[in-house]
């Protein structure tokens, strides 16, 4: 059972009550909003909370046991605070959303509702409708490891260990064609061998989508033209001129592991586990059954 602070339940127990409700949204690059239902400005905590042009939360179902809770808070896009571009462009995909109820008259009393995250965002003429999946959507997201042959780590991450900020393996270029949604040549990466940056990714330096990290498909390098591909549309996000971090990328391969990064120490695969091939093979007359390695 949820308990209040005593100014709080003593204003619910008063019978005239003065609540709204405030929404922080946190988004993974750190950008944070507030807003409100009320028709004035709040603030407290440091965040100051607007009036959201007609945002509006739906009620809630608690579930027992495991379940996740989810809700709905809806409204109007106006650029000045939610726009349909940055969610587009997924900048609010997961994004920390804490639920408050508020005294409007003496923001002290207030109490936390809910801390949830955000789910899927439907957008419709010039109206969205955000998901919101409480702390229990974490107990959904697949755990531990893979026993395969490839690397399941992330070039680059903790467990990889690679510097990707070498200069071996990251350069930074300018998009000077837009050849399609899922293709851009850039300049500045000549260095770099043609498929070096393939399964690689772009961290982009400037223009809409700016911060946005975008894995890469495809790298290839004729006549000094380098052309990147990605498996996302970014084209209908990018203008000429706008600059990304390029990264070197990995297949994930044993042998790339140790060629191209010097790195089979920290290779996190089972490079020498037998394929289907051999535990499907029948075992013959001549082979040797002392005991010893098979493969």
């Amino acid at each position: 059972m949820k308990t209040f602070s005593s100014a709080f339940a003593e204003h619910i127990a008063s019978g005239a009550t003065t609540l709204c409700n405030c929404w922080l949204i946190e988004r993974s690059d750190g950008i944070k909003l507030g807003f409100t239902d009320h028709d004035r400005t709040l603030a407290f905590s440091g965040q100051t909370f607007e009036p959201a042009h007609g945002l509006d939360g739906s009620d809630t179902i608690a579930k027992l046991g495991a379940q996740v809770d989810t809700s709905e808070v809806a409204g109007i896009l106006h650029s000045s605070a939610i726009t349909e571009d940055d969610i587009v462009l997924g900048r609010y995909d997961g994004a920390k959303v804490t639920t408050y109820r508020v005294n409007w008259r003496d923001v002290s009393v207030r109490a936390t509702l809910r801390v949830d995250s955000i789910g899927e965002i439907v957008r419709e003429d010039g109206y969205f409708r955000a998901e919101l999946r409480s702390q229990l959507q974490a107990l959904n997201i697949a755990k531990g490891r893979r026993y395969q042959s490839i690397c399941d780590a992330t070039v680059g991450d903790m467990r990889c260990r690679v510097d990707l900020e070498d200069a071996a393996f990251k350069a930074m270029a300018t998009v000077t064609t837009i050849v399609d949604r899922f293709t851009l040549q850039v300049s500045g990466a000549n260095s770099f061998s043609s498929g070096w940056c393939a399964y690689g990714k772009v961290v982009w330096q400037t223009g809409q989508r700016l911060n946005l990290t975008d894995p890469v498909s495809g790298h290839s390098k004729s006549d000094g033209t380098v052309t990147i591909s990605f498996s996302e549309p970014v084209g209908d996000w990018v203008s000429v001129g706008d600059q990304m971090s390029l990264y070197a990328g990995c297949d994930r391969r044993f042998s790339t592991c140790g060629e191209k990064f010097s790195n089979a120490l920290n290779f996190q695969g089972f490079p020498h586990i037998p394929g289907s091939d051999f535990i499907l093979t029948l075992p013959k007359v001549s082979d040797a059954m002392d005991g010893g390695v098979l493969f």
